[in-house]
């Protein structure tokens, strides 16, 4: 069953991008992540101009994060207080990417900016989160008791001013690095079209040493919000979302979000992080050989006006 797709200009199979956003949505639920690191690269590889993927996908995260932030809030994992302070910081790196996204378009960068920026993040993060998860495995395998978090431990963070007790973290830390963190994500979702929770799940670990178990429910609450406002934005100013493919995607997305986040309770802290480095690796590494083939169509001709 096909349908057309009015601001990608296609035409789309209705159950490849259902099954896409029911497999996306389990991601979500177990990890903590919007899944626009997977998704975005899925939409763009599939056809969809880069420009479409990004704005559409910020819709889809938006469903996806609801379902996986509530099956989180009946678990008591969502620190509200810090997924307040990581929003603030989300909503103003937003609306500059929003900026930045039309500039990009006007000039005719986009499209390799994008790719830039999936390899360069996902290869970095995706390689560090993969090292250091091996090494907490192994460690424990060999009976070595390992804890993200030592009692007594301080860090640079703890000099900084403006700090707020996080009960639900069990952190008494300045407001600074959240709020800062949060901004880097919001930048990141306006460009890249994803909710940022792979940035945010590693920056909240060993960063800031939030427990993992309230980092997957903390990371999705502030998800919801800032995605709903990078949407907002996208519609408004670079008329790139794709109303259509975003509800496919979204029906498939809170329904695969629950499993996800029953499956997420299985898994041990590290083994998450594990599973989470391979998927960031993998989607960096595609986009790294699709940035440097011969494409099939030396020459071809677009619209300049379909989401360049």
């Amino acid at each position: 069953m096909y349908f057309y797709l009015p601001v990608a200009e296609m035409s789309a199979n209705i159950f490849i991008f259902l099954a896409m956003g029911g497999a996306v949505g389990f991601l979500s639920g177990m990890f903590g992540v919007g899944g626009g690191f997977l998704m975005t690269p899925l939409l763009i590889f599939s056809g969809i101009a880069p420009a479409v993927a990004v704005g559409t996908e910020a819709a889809q995260i938006v469903a996806s994060s609801v379902s996986g932030a509530l099956a989180q809030w009946r678990r008591r994992n969502v620190d509200v207080a810090m997924g307040l302070v990581l929003l603030a910081g989300g909503v103003a790196g937003s609306v500059v990417g929003v900026q930045l996204v039309g500039s990009l378009r006007r000039l005719g960068l986009f499209d390799f900016f994008v790719g830039i920026c999936y390899v360069t993040f996902l290869g970095v993060i995706g390689t560090l989160m993969l090292i250091e998860s091996a090494n907490t495995i192994r460690k424990a395998r060999g009976g070595v008791v390992v804890s993200a978090r030592r009692p007594g431990q301080h860090s640079w963070i703890h000099g900084l001013p403006l700090k707020i007790r996080f009960h639900r973290s069990k952190l008494y830390i300045s407001a600074i690095p959240p709020f800062l963190i949060g901004l880097f994500v919001g930048l990141l979702a306006a460009i890249m079209g994803v909710g940022g929770g792979f940035i945010m799940v590693p920056a909240m670990i060993y960063l800031l040493r939030v427990p993992t178990n309230v980092v997957v429910g903390t990371s999705l609450f502030q998800i919801v919000f800032l995605t709903a406002a990078t949407t907002i934005l996208h519609a408004r100013q670079n008329q790139t979302v794709d109303v259509v493919l975003a509800l496919l995607l979204m029906v498939g997305g809170v329904i695969g979000a629950q499993f996800g986040a029953a499956a997420g309770e299985r898994l041990k802290g590290e083994q998450l992080r594990f599973l989470l480095a391979m998927l960031v690796l993998m989607v960096g590494l595609r986009f790294a050989w699709q940035l440097v083939a011969e494409p099939r169509d030396l020459y071809s001709l677009s619209s300049a006006a379909g989401g360049a």
